[in-house]
């Protein structure tokens, strides 16, 4: 049971790709961190020694990971709401931001439909 960045990494499979498993570690950047710590990418997750867990913590501490990862990005998120640029306006507003169409698609990211109703209340029997 290999453990890093507080995530139990799945021992079945290959260290290159249980590392992918940590959010802001993909596959291009897992396979840069194993020829830095001279891991062999093919080496089952469970199969690793003490010594070879050990440099690859360290290695990861140098990576932004999973908590911290997900507050810079809100922090980045809230200032462009904060200087009121349009990309934070689009966020405030929860509309595409990268220059989608939205007026008939973006259903993803608006929500379901709204019909357009009257909005009254109707009155049921109790």
């Amino acid at each position: 049971m290999v453990r890093i960045s507080g995530i139990v990494l799945p021992g079945k499979k290959r260290i290159v790709i249980a590392l992918t498993s940590i959010k802001g570690i993909g596959q291009t950047l897992s396979q840069r961190i194993l020829r830095d710590v001279g891991i062999n990418p093919d080496v089952k997750a469970e199969t690793l020694t003490e010594e070879q867990e050990a440099r690859l913590r360290a290695r990861m501490e140098r990576e932004t990971t999973e908590g911290e990862l997900v507050r810079k990005v809100a922090m980045d998120i809230k200032r462009l709401q904060d200087i009121g640029t349009w990309r934070g306006y689009r966020h405030k507003r929860k509309l595409p931001v990268r220059g989608q169409t939205s007026r008939r698609n973006a259903r993803t990211k608006r929500g379901k439909r709204k019909t357009g109703l009257s909005g009254r209340v109707t009155l049921t029997k109790t």
